[in-house]
């Protein structure tokens, strides 16, 4: 195979892992603010597309060391380049076509141990068992476990704290108005600070600790102001009936989950992407050893992850949002907001930790965190164990698929 068929065949593999990673992943991402209806599927849509596509573009070459060099060492493919181009082709198809079939089924998993699964099978197929960093895939499966309870218990306290200061409170929606704004400043400091400090190296963007502080506290004060006139002029109607004054309090939590929500789809667009783009740029990385080229990330690379991630989620996305964001829990926007702080706040930490985190572990964490804040009977246990099973089959069947595809090249085209 020539080094240009290569190329095209990984962008097209590429693509089509993208094209997953936004029906599965930017489903769990958007499927808490669908189920709770803070957004319409068609507006779910439209955020992601932007957020995604921002977010991928413009902070999406952070490629993951872990696909990268972590798992298996490119260098002792250095005599064998399109080998290794052979092997980030098969980790891309077989990781596609698990999270494509699991997709069709409705099953939240993770691309990112479908892209590690990937690598250890091609890896294990051409060098054996001593070629993997056994270490480095340690870490991922503690990361399952820590990830969702961690989600869980933040999105537990959050849930906790706005149904005792607030849902539980004889004048719910003055509450609801009172802690908005503080809510909102909460996310908008964390978020703010997360991107600016460290975030956007990318851009050459370099800020200082005090820099970020001080700037996402003055963004964080315009926006609680912002919040605060916003919710201001929703009315308040005291002479209902006590519970018929839930859906005002939902009204001021479906502004702070659109913003939640926002912020998940940019930060999952600016570091899943590498799912896609990572083997990808392997794959360009192997032919340019073998022309002999420098290395550079080309913003086509980018952009393929990028449409590919937009055109998933508008397509096939909504299998995924059905079931994280309505069958695992009844969701409401105060419920979804817990979440999605929990989530962003679990994957945010983690990620400054360099900790491999699967966004669809964590969102999933935080919703069952919600769900027993209301008590185990508000959980869909069988759903529940349906995903738990998809997890732990993720990794075992990408990395077979892998391997499978990987003598399948080889044989058709090195023989």
């Amino acid at each position: 195979m020539s080094p240009l068929l290569v190329v095209l065949l990984a962008a097209v593999f590429g693509f089509y892992m993208a094209w997953n990673i936004g029906a599965n992943d930017v489903a769990n991402a958007m499927g808490t603010s669908v189920g709770a209806r803070s957004l319409s599927f068609r507006q779910a849509i439209i955020v992601a597309a932007i957020f995604e596509f921002s977010g991928a573009m413009l902070v999406g070459n952070h490629v993951s060391l872990t696909v990268a060099k972590g798992i298996v060492n490119p260098l002792a493919y250095s005599q064998q380049a399109l080998v290794f181009a052979y092997g980030m082709l098969a980790t891309l198809l077989s990781a596609a076509l698990w999270v494509n079939m699991a997709t069709k089924l409705g099953m939240p998993v993770s691309t990112t141990h479908s892209i590690v699964g990937g690598v250890i099978g091609f890896g294990i197929a051409t060098h054996g068992l001593g070629s993997i960093e056994w270490g480095k895939v340690v870490t991922i499966v503690l990361s399952w476990i820590v990830s969702p309870i961690s989600g869980g218990i933040i999105s537990f306290l959050i849930f906790l704290f706005i149904s005792k200061k607030i849902l539980s409170y004889d004048k719910p929606v003055v509450a609801a108005k009172k802690y908005a704004p503080f809510l909102a400043f909460l996310v908008s400091i964390i978020l703010v600070f997360s991107m600016l400090y460290k975030g956007l190296k990318n851009l050459h963007l370099h800020m200082s600790f005090s820099h970020a502080l001080i700037i996402a506290i003055i963004v964080s004060v315009i926006f609680y102001f912002v919040i605060y006139r916003i919710v201001a002029n929703i009315p308040v109607d005291t002479t209902l009936p006590y519970k018929r004054r839930f859906p005002q309090v939902e009204r001021v939590f479906a502004i702070l989950q659109v913003i939640t929500a926002s912020y998940m789809a940019f930060s999952h667009g600016a570091n899943d992407v590498a799912n896609a783009v990572g083997p990808l740029m392997g794959a360009v990385y192997a032919v340019k050893l073998t022309a002999h080229q420098p290395l550079s990330m080309p913003i086509w690379v980018l952009s393929v992850g990028a449409v590919g991630i937009v055109t998933g989620l508008s397509m096939y996305g909504y299998k995924v949002i059905l079931v994280v964001g309505r069958k695992i829990t009844d969701m409401t926007p105060s419920r979804g907001f817990a979440a999605e702080f929990g989530a962003s706040t679990t994957v945010l930490v983690c990620s400054k930790m360099g900790l491999p985190i699967s966004t669809t572990h964590t969102l999933v964490g935080a919703v069952i965190g919600v769900g027993l804040a209301r008590g185990i009977d508000a959980l869909n246990l069988k759903v529940l164990k349906d995903i738990v099973v998809s997890w732990l089959l993720t990794l075992p069947i990408a990395a077979v698929l892998s391997a499978a595809i990987f003598f399948a090249l080889k044989g058709l085209f090195l023989g």
